[in-house]
């Protein structure tokens, strides 16, 4: 396998940005969309929101984002035909490093109960259960 190359996004990425969402994320709600959340992305903290690349071809994706007290990660993505080479692992390094370089104490994520595999995932990368209740309220209507 050549090396992939993880860098921040660009805006000629968007095309296969959307497509791995759109294969990665099959259950997402609706009012999920990925192209408004890129833009949304690109206009706060943009150097976190990362791709990794390999012989040219957009392969994973991670979007971080700090709000002075924590991190939190989003939208951590690989293609399936190159799961388990350590893309995956690569993205959330370098996105704990450019939070922890913006001083974050502490980082956070969802994952939806019944996605297991991406449980064990974040907890072999050191990740654990905290005893919270997750809670929303759509702004954006």
């Amino acid at each position: 396998m050549s090396e992939f190359e993880i860098r921040p996004y660009e805006e000629g990425d968007e095309a296969a940005v959307i497509d791995l969402w759109q294969k990665a994320f099959p259950d997402s709600p609706p009012w999920n969309r990925p192209s408004d959340d890129i833009h949304r992305k690109l206009a706060i903290q943009r150097n976190l929101f990362l791709v990794a690349i390999l012989d040219g071809e957009l392969v994973g994706t991670a979007m971080a984002g700090y709000d002075g007290h924590r991190g939190w990660i989003y939208y951590v993505a690989v293609k399936l035909a190159f799961r388990r080479r350590g893309i995956g692992r690569a993205l959330m390094t370098e996105a704990e490093q450019g939070l922890a370089s913006m001083g974050c104490p502490k980082l956070n994520l969802q994952v939806r109960t019944h996605n297991q595999g991406v449980i064990a995932f974040y907890q072999r990368l050191g990740y654990s259960f905290e005893e919270r209740v997750s809670m929303a309220k759509r702004l954006e209507l």
